[in-house]
């Protein structure tokens, strides 16, 4: 197996570098990457088989990134929500801590699109050392999510410096790390980097695999070493047009999550980010997904459905309507459509 700086540094970074049957209007692609950076690395690219595939739109540069006239630059206002810069503390015991700025592959459909990847996000020793300022002394901050960009492309001594200083604030309990690199690149999870974030419980991990495609025997390897490490995984997958939008993929991307140890966590409704009302869906189709997997399979399988709300107003979770009538008893509709009644206790 190659080393994943290896295939990192193989990476295609413009459609010239394509093997030819994956290519659809190369001028158009080229156009796109030079405004929305585009990077795939060997190992992605191999699992990609023609293009239209569910792998192939989420790599791929679209032309229709270029002329989304709906949706926002900062759709979730992190900017206005950033203290100092690259951390934004939108709720009131939790941060969101950006500490690199490059990813293995540039998903078409990512919320920082206008900046991952480019010189407009801007992380330096600096930065960073900000951000640990901000959090000593904000003593709310009791959970961090560490996140970019993908923070587990930094150097491993990289990675253990933050976790260390991050340790050492009495205030935080808990350490989250956001990182694809599981499911774009899961080479990059040695043996030795599992030991390195084993010292820094309790730590949890939020990775983000979109397709059944994605589960691999690699991706199983490297969720196996997190989890043996002792740190909960959990998967945040995004409702994705034409990748993703149909019942029977999300049940088996769930079902298939589990047996590499991986816990569903959320569903997102796509963020209202430029250049991806292409892969946005209806919110009621969701809400219809939704309900094919609430009582069509195991609870541990069923994510919150959740969109994160323009403007910084946070997350809000969507369900199926259950409840027909309450008053003093609860009359409900179950997963197969009949009716029952629950008696309420008197106060």
């Amino acid at each position: 197996m190659q080393h994943w700086k290896t295939l990192l540094k193989a990476s295609i970074n413009g459609p010239s570098d394509l093997p030819g049957h994956l290519v659809r209007d190369s001028a158009g692609m080229a156009r796109v990457a030079s405004v929305y950076p585009m990077r795939i690395n060997p190992y992605y690219l191999s699992l990609i088989r023609e293009p239209g595939d569910p792998l192939w739109r989420q790599a791929m540069p679209d032309t229709r990134e270029l002329t989304d006239r709906v949706c926002l630059a900062d759709p979730l206002a992190e900017e206005q929500l950033s203290p100092v810069p690259n951390l934004i503390h939108r709720y009131p015991d939790r941060a969101l801590f950006l500490v690199h700025a490059q990813c293995a592959m540039y998903c078409r459909f990512c919320t920082r699109k206008r900046m991952v990847g480019t010189t407009r996000m801007h992380i330096t020793a600096d930065t960073i050392r900000a951000g640990l300022d901000y959090l000593k002394r904000t003593p709310a901050i009791r959970d961090v999510l560490v996140s970019g960009g993908d923070p587990l492309l930094m150097e491993d001594e990289a990675i253990e410096d933050i976790l260390r200083e991050l340790r050492k604030i009495p205030s935080i309990e808990i350490i989250r790390i956001g990182t694809r690199v599981p499911c774009v690149l899961p080479m990059r999870v040695t043996k030795k980097l599992a030991s390195l974030l084993k010292r820094y419980h309790p730590l949890y991990i939020n990775t983000h695999f979109n397709h059944p495609a994605e589960i691999t025997q690699a991706a199983a390897t490297a969720c196996a070493r997190l989890a043996d490490a002792g740190i909960p995984l959990g998967c945040q997958t995004v409702l994705l047009k034409g990748v993703n939008d149909d019942p029977a993929i999300i049940r088996t991307l769930m079902q298939k999550l589990l047996t590499i140890r991986v816990k569903p966590y959320y569903l997102f409704q796509g963020d209202m980010t430029r250049g991806t009302d292409h892969f946005r869906t209806p919110i009621r189709h969701g809400i219809d997904i939704m309900r094919s997997l609430i009582g069509h399979t195991s609870g541990l399988a069923v994510p919150t459905l959740a969109v994160d709300l323009p403007g910084g107003g946070g997350k809000i979770p969507l369900l199926p309507e259950y409840v027909q009538h309450f008053t003093t008893k609860l009359i409900a509709t179950n997963f197969c459509g009949q009716e029952f009644t629950y008696l309420d206790p008197t106060e």
